[in-house]
């Protein structure tokens, strides 16, 4: 019987997907993008670091906090700290929350279907009372709008479960990076195991979100649910980020007239394996903030590497960035492909061979307008 592998394949990402049933991967394997991709995720995993702790701080530090002028000091409040926020010497944590904001509007897993029941309504509701139990205003205003404090309970547990997928996939890229320094890592298909091992491995993490309110805790998301890390929050963050993303203001009208956004989310293009790192750096781009954040952590072999690579000096470095978080994406993306295939790559049987390539064909399909072909040869 001929191997399903071997019959031709009308599709034009056909090499693509032969590539990965192959064992191979999205992104060539050189020594350059290896030094790329490993040197940009020990950036973003240090990034990643602060971001989560961040997130996981205002969760159960700021609930129901509705000016939390302080919410990026993570506690630590000081006359100098302060200084250095207004003169954005810090960490950009609204890139943080643009994340969190675009996995909440897309939704999708358990945690978006859980939010919408009348378990996580009861449960809010406790936290809600006993958050403003000697505040007869807030209780009014409760009353009168019983769901805009609900609503801001489903953002802070977006809050939390963002911070707590980051911190895996923070620790996962510093380890990485470790890895590489020790010579254990030294091709792009290793990269793609140590996460796709990284992201099995987490897989069955609980997510959870609970806060503490005059010294009683309150479970918002108890494990009872059954939330994990890989479904309910590595999936839609995926999701989210990697592909749809959200329309970048002042590139875009928002004008429904115009038609120059999709009426259907689902269409959404807008994500971090789409976006022309060109416009990097212009005013209304989230994922400049999160370029600015990187170009501080650089290691210095990558930052060698960028003087090399281009005539502009340190004119284009966000640009730069932007190309190599791409490739490292791509990775990161491919490892998720091979950790949900339905069967084992390298299986033999017709059946799952076709089933696999379905599966592929479909991912193919949604990478037709992304940077894949660019960053072939970026």
């Amino acid at each position: 019987m001929v191997s399903i592998t071997n019959k031709p394949l009308n599709h034009p990402f056909a090499a693509y997907i032969t590539r990965v049933e192959s064992g191979k991967t999205l992104l060539p394997d050189s020594s350059e993008n290896v030094l790329d991709v490993v040197g940009i995720l020990k950036s973003y995993g240090i990034v990643l670091d602060a971001y989560s702790k961040n997130l996981i701080y205002i969760s159960e530090n700021q609930f129901l906090v509705l000016f939390p002028f302080f919410k990026y000091f993570n506690g630590d409040i000081s006359f100098q700290k302060l200084l250095r926020h207004w003169w954005h010497d810090r960490i950009n944590f609204e890139y943080a929350e643009y994340c969190m904001k675009a996995m909440l509007w897309h939704g999708g897993g358990g945690l978006d279907s859980y939010l919408d029941s009348a378990e996580f309504k009861t449960r809010a509701a406790a936290a809600i009372q006993a958050k403003f139990k000697n505040n007869p205003f807030m209780l009014g205003l409760n009353q009168l709008f019983p769901d805009f404090l609900t609503e801001q309970v489903r953002v802070l547990s977006y809050y939390s479960a963002l911070g707590q997928f980051w911190r895996v996939m923070s620790d996962m890229f510093i380890a990485l990076s470790d890895r590489y320094d020790k010579g254990e890592i030294k091709t792009i298909p290793q990269v793609v195991e140590h996460i796709k091992a990284g992201l099995v491995n987490a897989a069955a993490l609980p997510i959870t979100y609970s806060v503490k309110l005059h010294g009683k805790v309150y479970d918002i998301v108890p494990k009872s649910v059954g939330l994990t890390f890989l479904a309910d929050t590595a999936i839609p963050y995926v999701e989210a980020v990697f592909f749809r993303g959200t329309p970048f203001q002042g590139t875009v009208s928002y004008n429904a007239q115009a038609h120059q956004i999709p009426p259907d989310q689902a269409r959404f293009a807008y994500g971090a394996l789409y976006a022309d790192p060109l416009p990097v750096g212009g005013a209304g781009i989230p994922p400049t903030l999160l370029m600015q954040d990187m170009r501080h952590f650089l290691p210095d072999y990558l930052h060698k590497l960028y003087q090399k690579r281009s005539r502009r000096g340190e004119d284009d470095l966000r640009v730069q960035i932007c190309i190599s978080f791409q490739k490292s994406m791509f990775c990161v993306t491919n490892a998720a492909i091979l950790g949900l295939m339905p069967h084992p790559i390298d299986t033999t049987v017709p059946e799952e061979q076709a089933a696999n390539r379905a599966f592929l064909v479909n991912w193919m399909d949604r990478f037709m307008t992304s940077r894949l072909q660019d960053v072939q040869v970026a």
